[in-house]
């Protein structure tokens, strides 16, 4: 008889949405090998509700940085919070995977380990070996998770320092990016001709960047494109709502650019990329693309953090962070103007020596990031907890 499962996967944004069905797929297909049967409800968006999940709610646009910009959320995460709480009662998992996203699931894990006792693994745990303020999160995190599955050793370490179960997979991406076209291909699907510049700018996964970052990141491109007679901009829309505030901002600015749906093939093809410093970052290095990585938020929020918090870190880029030195340049805050933005993007579509240096360090990144596997292993480790929790699992009735 084949043994029945079932799973609560918890994860919010764009990228936790993309991690989450990938991740999916690699539990169905481990758990088919073990001959078991997964049923996994969750909460994300519509890459996860494609993978083959119950989808519980949509958490994709529930999502800011600073307190002023998560004001018009709260609501709707409450209500999330509370309709997942009743589902629980009819429908407790087996066991839980958390995907990033602190602000949701660090609250979603203290509350199971009170109330559902079922393990709870936490998958590209939040980035408190860089980010925190205090440890405090650090420990709830650390209480409330039976195992941590790091995509970076740096984070491995950290979280092992306090007392957590971590154990270090490697990143995700140097699987998922093996995948895509060549440049060539990705140029040729594009229509991008051979003697045209390329340039990817990804402006925003959150509203909150639509309005600090895109115009910025516009303003320059307008510079750029006037000295750079031969360039074209691709712009990957993060959400579909986005794309009338993405092309209206490109109409203003009349911008030589095209919007797109797929991030991956825009980098893919790309001479160079500016954008939010993220996940994609890591993407653009693994690709081999120069990058300038910028990051602005609310004014009031950069003088909380900065003034009143006393909140520094050496680095904003993943790229930077994973290796402690300055690859790809970054521009934070008041730093972030379009002449700054052009001045460096002018050196990088060149053969310069900062262009040939940040390539050469992309290689070493590339070792720092783990062999191919990641996603594999994780959905191994997680079914190797499922299978130490319930060795001989009883098969669920028919829900009524």
């Amino acid at each position: 008889m084949t043994d029945r499962f079932r799973l609560l996967i918890a994860t919010g944004e764009v990228s936790g949405d993309l991690q989450g069905s990938l991740l999916v797929r690699a539990l169905h297909a481990a758990a088919s090998e073990r001959d078991w049967h997964l049923e996994i409800d969750a909460l994300g968006g519509p890459r996860m509700q494609q993978s083959g999940v119950t989808l519980l709610a949509d958490t994709t646009r529930l999502s800011a940085i600073g307190s002023i910009e998560s004001l018009p959320f709260i609501k709707s995460a409450l209500t999330i919070q509370q309709q997942l709480k009743q589902h629980l009662i009819g429908r407790p998992p087996d066991l839980t995977v958390l995907i990033d996203y602190p602000g949701f699931n660090v609250p979603l894990a203290r509350y199971l380990k009170r109330h559902c006792g079922c393990p709870i693994v936490y998958y590209i745990a939040p980035q408190e070996w860089v980010w925190a303020f205090g440890k405090g999160t650090t420990r709830q995190i650390a209480n409330s998770t039976d195992e941590i599955l790091a995509i970076f050793s740096q984070e491995a370490q950290y979280y092992a320092d306090h007392g957590a179960s971590a154990t270090w997979i490697g990143h995700p991406f140097v699987d998922t990016l093996t995948q895509l076209p060549t440049r060539d291909r990705a140029r040729d699907r594009l229509g991008i001709p051979p003697q045209q510049k390329a340039i990817a700018l990804l402006p925003a996964s959150r509203s909150q960047e639509l309005r600090y970052i895109l115009p910025v990141l516009a303003e320059a491109a307008q510079q750029i494109q006037a000295r750079v007679p031969e360039v074209r901009f691709w712009i990957p829309v993060a959400l579909p709502h986005f794309r009338e505030s993405i092309q209206a901002v490109v109409d203003r600015f009349e911008l030589k650019a095209s919007l797109t749906e797929d991030p991956h093939l825009v980098l893919a093809a790309a001479d160079l990329s500016i954008g939010k410093s993220g996940t994609a970052n890591l993407e653009a290095a693994l690709l081999n693309v120069p990058q300038i990585a910028v990051y602005r938020i609310h004014p009031f929020n950069g003088w909380l953090y900065r003034k009143l918090l006393r909140f520094q870190v050496p680095y904003i880029s993943p790229v930077n962070l994973v290796q402690n030195a300055t690859v790809v340049p970054e521009l934070l805050q008041e730093a972030v103007t379009p002449q700054a933005i052009t001045r460096l993007a002018l050196e990088l579509l060149q053969p310069s020596l900062a262009r040939m240096q940040m390539l050469q360090q992309y290689q070493q990144l590339r070792t720092q990031l783990g062999p191919p596997g990641a996603i594999q292993r994780a959905a191994t480790a997680i079914l190797n907890r499922l299978a130490k929790t319930r060795p001989t699992p009883a098969p669920y009735l028919e829900d009524s």
